[in-house]
């Protein structure tokens, strides 16, 4: 039985391209998943280069591995607001603005200046302290994340565990982590995205 072609009216046929293979079953997913990363990458690498091009101190060998997350970071996001694309711009012009968000956001993570205060092992995360914020907000937070310690254990499957607090905890690259668990890209990416999804549900409750 062959597989529906998902259409969005009004694209031009670059973008329907992208749409269909975006939306498509292995292994055509994947293969769209490979391409549309490797363009974030390069993309990212661009602006990553332009920032620090007056910076004589930065380490250009950095600029790979600054792209190379940054363009991790962009495909998580553009994937979660897939669905939101309309064709208002071709489907790259969309895409490679997430790259362009990203991009600076991994020099700062890289020179310290965009700490998120939380730990390798997430039960941990309840003991990272965090200065800029009062007592009371701190109360907060600690509760909220125990909240999320929760539903990670409660609501996610073991793969889905496992990717999550791998890569959006750990920092373990995608890449990386596919070939650890003997799967692609791709897959590690839907998992992931799956993951957020559901935990963003259960905290909407």
């Amino acid at each position: 039985m062959g597989v529906a072609v998902v259409l969005r009216p009004g694209l031009d046929l670059e973008s329907q391209s992208w749409w269909e293979r975006l939306h498509a079953p292995e292994p055509v997913h994947g293969l769209a998943i490979a391409d549309l990363h490797r363009r974030l990458r390069r993309e990212a690498a661009f602006h990553i280069r332009v920032r620090v091009r007056n910076n004589d101190s930065f380490p250009r060998s950095d600029i790979d591995d600054l792209a190379t997350q940054a363009a991790d970071d962009a495909l998580i996001a553009l994937l979660r607001k897939l669905d939101d694309y309309r064709g208002d711009s071709q489907f790259w012009t969309w895409a490679k603005r997430f790259a362009a968000l990203e991009a600076p956001v991994s020099i700062r993570r890289r020179l310290g200046r965009d700490r998120v205060g939380i730990a390798r092992e997430p039960e941990r995360m309840l003991l990272v302290p965090d200065s800029a914020h009062s007592t009371a907000n701190e109360v907060e937070l600690r509760e909220l994340l125990a909240n999320v310690i929760g539903l990670i254990a409660d609501q996610l499957t073991q793969r889905q565990r496992t990717v999550l607090i791998a890569i959006a905890i750990n920092g373990v690259l995608p890449q990386a982590l596919a070939d650890e668990l003997h799967t692609t890209p791709g897959a590690i990416y839907k998992t992931l995205h799956d993951a957020r999804r559901k935990l963003r549900a259960a905290l909407a409750t």
